[in-house]
């Protein structure tokens, strides 16, 4: 009843704010769910078509209409905000670990302050500041991790001590408690309304408002939308934005070609009670109790407290759902440890009279993160969707970002941590999904230490070589889908109690990766890195050439058999993807780029490649099995194994020929090992894997041959400052600022996408470089380990974050990667970092609030790496974004 009072003043309230609104739905006689007459007809063509009146399609709209587009039709098969949205517990909370989604979070806090101001509309914003309880050290820890990234965002956070807890809140009992995270500026609103405010602001600029009309399918020609279809007719249109919240999912797969959205939604419960004796402060901080599975706030006097238990109940696994979301059913029992946790935290509510358990939808992605961008198979299809029930939180952040895409072609932020295209169809099977959610939502919560993995939806996309490796003791991780090898657990050794290591400190497979670390560079070590995106680009004439000239920034006209570092950059100069390609033939190229790049590069090239018969592209990751052979020793082995020369003078470094490998023909050997460390890489058709693996295992047994894994990799790729694509390389970083100038022609006599920019920062200079550190007085045994994401402090002034880091057995310290900028100190203008800035400054790193000394270097330690090395062995590269 409260809710739907609160429903009707809104509707009231709404209409008042909008006589135009009003004239265009005609008299409302209830808001009743019966069917109302449409007396206004839907246009028949806009630009723009939005599906869904929530917080997301609201503030779409309202973005896109802030940025110019008018021409805009939003549709609601309801009522506005009466999905997931009018259920929404209304916290504002900026407290995230990832930087993209702490600014997203930011962003709307700052929106919905100053939106009642601007339409009129009440959204009932409180700062009420909220506090993150620890009730452990680990939390603590990466409560701790948060309040960093915080607080070089300029957002206000401080850690306070228990006592602390209880003078900000004096109902929650804190005898169980080691410290906790005050965010003063987080904030509540009311869902509804906020959703409300931004429809009227977007009315008034020119968008056209539609409720009770569904959206049956969106019609596609050549690969782009062309219009919508409803149960009211078509619209014809250039644009579709998909934020159906949970019902996204089926509207993606409703057209003949359908969009993978891979969200499901599960039931999230909480309770509101009546008003206490002495009603709450309306501006009480909201409480969060991760260890608990719970949060609290103040709700008209009372108390509004949910949580997410450890058996969630996914919902409409078959078939779609009702049109606008009733409160579903009230389940005690599945409440009951949530309602304990409540009752241990705020032991004077347990004379307090319950009003009603809520039971409402909420959509949860396969990793915890939103989806928004444009659909990789149909151009001008876009959605955002799947919030992880921080739908609140993120809305004014997530429209922003999605309109910028829209009208400018991409965001203000790298956002590739949550574009569409990180997802291939795999993710969007129904089982997955289901079986996905169910672990998703209780990891809302837990205690996410560095390395940890999704136990659910595993070996999906494997190596032949799974079981061989699997039984030798490999300890599997999964990207995209596909498995890799961590590392591999020595005979003998406690297994479980590996599995089990969950720290932010020293990990028990310290002295494991050590010794992989240590084959590598003395004798010989197997990696499979099968998982690679494995592209084939041919033509019947010089097609293939041509266009790859266009669209990478390396020069790829080289003799047949070299192989290319590139980078495939956007107009920015930023890297799209980092690529090694080799020239097959004179008309046939073979491009490995980095796992998650599988969807996104064969977007990019699709969409940007000549429409030419003559011309063809070929995903060919599943028939190739990728070992790396890493190591001094490698070229002996492979040698005894072919037959073949393969000293330097016959098989120079960044190279490629077709070999035979024991009885097995047809195997591309690169001269490559993405480490910097000497070594080949063997692509090998996936039937003959097996073999080549066994012969190769069985020759290298006197070299002293093991296998290793991707955390040996990574120790030995950062020792060597080499950048990642997808960690260190993103679309906003250009070869000019990190060191990369070598893998780029500027006169290669044709243009190439990004060319202007990377010819304006030869001359000018650039804002950011990528720049190594080496910690000094940092204890391995003793401290916090870095993992990334920590800021960096030059002369005691925040100068940027590092984006990864591992220990170096070699050097015998950590290493980290990351950027370095240059603000002004009185405008905090951008200014050009210059090498000297970097040179001269003191460096410390902050882990956890902790910060330790580090020296900055801008090229790698070649003097302490004394082993043989073919001159040109030094290819900085390597981009298999872990």
């Amino acid at each position: 009843a409260a809710g739907m009072f609160l429903r009707l003043l809104s509707d009231v309230r709404w209409q008042a704010a909008n006589p135009k609104w009003r004239r265009m739905t005609g008299s409302r006689r209830s808001t009743s769910s019966t069917a109302e007459p449409h007396p206004v007809a839907l246009p028949e063509q806009a630009q723009v078509v939005i599906c869904g009146g929530g917080i997301m399609g609201t503030s779409v709209a309202y973005h896109l209409s802030k940025m110019g587009w008018k021409d805009i039709v939003l549709l609601e098969q309801g009522r506005l905000a009466a999905g997931t949205t009018r259920f929404s517990a209304g916290i504002v909370s900026t407290a995230r670990h990832m930087s993209v989604e702490l600014k997203m979070a930011d962003y709307s806090n700052k929106l919905y302050q100053q939106l009642e101001q601007e339409t009129g509309v009440s959204t009932g914003y409180v700062k009420t500041g909220s506090i993150s309880l620890a009730q452990t050290q680990d939390r603590l820890i990466s409560l701790k991790r948060i309040a960093s990234s915080l607080n070089v965002m300029g957002i206000p956070c401080e850690i306070i001590t228990p006592k602390q807890v209880a003078q900000l809140h004096p109902l929650i009992n804190i005898h169980d408690l080691v410290g906790a995270m005050y965010v003063p500026e987080d904030a509540l609103v009311s869902p509804a309304n906020v959703s409300l405010a931004l429809a009227t602001a977007a009315s008034r600029n020119g968008v056209q408002i539609h409720e009770r009309t569904s959206v049956s399918h969106v019609a596609v020609q050549n690969g782009r939308v062309t219009g919508v279809e409803t149960d009211r007719g078509q619209i014809r249109c250039q644009y579709f934005v998909n934020c159906a919240g949970q019902w996204a999912y089926e509207l993606g797969h409703s057209g003949k070609e359908p969009v993978n959205i891979p969200l499901h939604a599960c039931e999230h419960f909480y309770l509101l009670t009546h008003p206490l004796k002495e009603p709450l402060a309306s501006d009480l901080p909201t409480v969060v109790d991760p260890d608990g599975r719970i949060y609290i706030r103040n709700w008209q006097g009372g108390i509004l407290s949910g949580g997410f238990e450890k058996n969630p109940k996914p919902l409409f696994t078959e078939g779609r759902n009702q049109l606008e979301i009733h409160n579903l059913q009230e389940d005690w029992d599945h409440f009951e440890p949530l309602l304990s946790a409540l009752l241990r935290r705020m032991p004077d509510l347990e004379a307090l009279q319950i009003m009603q358990l809520v039971n409402c939808p909420e959509s949860f992605t396969p990793d915890m993160r939103c989806i928004m961008g444009e659909s990789p198979t149909v151009r001008g299809y876009f959605v955002l969707a799947g919030m992880n029930s921080a739908g609140i939180s993120y809305g004014g952040g997530a429209g922003k970002y999605l309109a910028e895409w829209m009208v400018n072609g991409y965001p203000s932020e790298n956002v590739w941590p949550l574009d569409l295209k990180r997802f291939g169809a795999l993710q969007s099977s129904r089982t997955f999904l289901r079986h996905r959610v169910m672990e998703v939502m209780p990891l809302m919560y837990d205690l996410k230490v560095p390395r940890w993995d999704f136990q659910t939806g595993r070996q999906l996309r494997t190596s032949p070589l799974y079981d061989r490796l699997d039984a030798q003791g490999a300890r599997w991780m999964e990207k995209h889908g596909f498995e890799r090898v961590k590392y591999f657990v020595p005979p003998g050794k406690d297994l479980l109690d590996l599995d089990q290591s969950k720290t932010f400190y020293k990990p028990d497979w310290f002295d494991i990766v050590g010794s992989e670390v240590k084959c590598c560079k003395e004798a010989v070590c197997v990696i499979d890195m099968s998982s690679f995106t494995k592209f084939e680009i041919s033509s019947t004439g010089d097609q293939a050439l041509e266009s790859l000239q266009y669209l990478f920034s390396n020069d790829l006209d080289v003799p047949v058999g070299h192989v290319v570092h590139t980078g495939m950059l956007n107009e920015k100069g930023g890297y799209e993807n980092d690529c090694s390609i080799a020239r097959l033939s004179k008309r046939s190229f073979f491009m490995i780029s980095p796992t998650d790049q599988q969807v996104h590069c064969w977007a990019w090239l699709k969409n940007r490649l000549p429409d030419d018969s003559n011309l063809t592209m070929e995903d060919v990751t599943w028939k190739y099995t990728a070992l790396n052979l890493i190591g001094p020793r490698a070229v002996d082995v492979l040698s005894e194994l072919s037959y073949a020369p393969i000293t330097p003078d016959h098989f120079p470094s960044l190279f490629c020929k077709e070999m035979s490998v024991g009885y097995a023909n047809g195997i591309r050997v690169m001269s490559i090992t993405h480490t910097g460390e000497p070594g080949f890489m063997l692509y090998i058709p996936i039937e003959y894997a097996l073999h080549v693996y066994n012969e190769v295992m069985n020759m290298g047994q006197k070299y002293g041959i093991r296998n290793a894994g991707y955390y040996a990799l990574r120790s030995l790729r950062i020792e060597k400052f080499f950048a990642f694509w997808g960690q260190d390389l993103d679309a906003f970083t250009t070869p000019m600022e990190c060191g990369r100038e070598f893998q780029v022609k500027l006169e290669k006599g044709m243009e190439f996408i990004g060319q202007e920019t990377l010819l304006e920062q030869k001359q000018n200079g650039v804002y950011k470089r990528f720049t190594m550190f080496i910690l000094e007085d940092h204890d391995t045994d003793m401290d916090l380990w870095p993992w990334w994401g920590e800021p960096i402090f030059r002369n005691g002034r925040y100068v940027g974050k590092t984006t990864s880091s591992a220990y170096s057995y070699t050097l015998e310290r950590h290493v980290c990667l990351g950027f370095v900028q240059h603000f002004d100190e009185k405008t905090g203008e951008e200014l050009v970092v210059t090498t000297d800035f970097v040179n001269q400054g003191e460096y410390e790193i902050d882990i956890a609030g902790q910060r330790f000394q580090a020296k900055a270097k801008l090229y790698p330690f070649s003097s302490l790496f004394t082993h043989r090395r073919r001159k040109d062995e030094m290819e900085l590269s390597g981009y298999q974004g872990e």
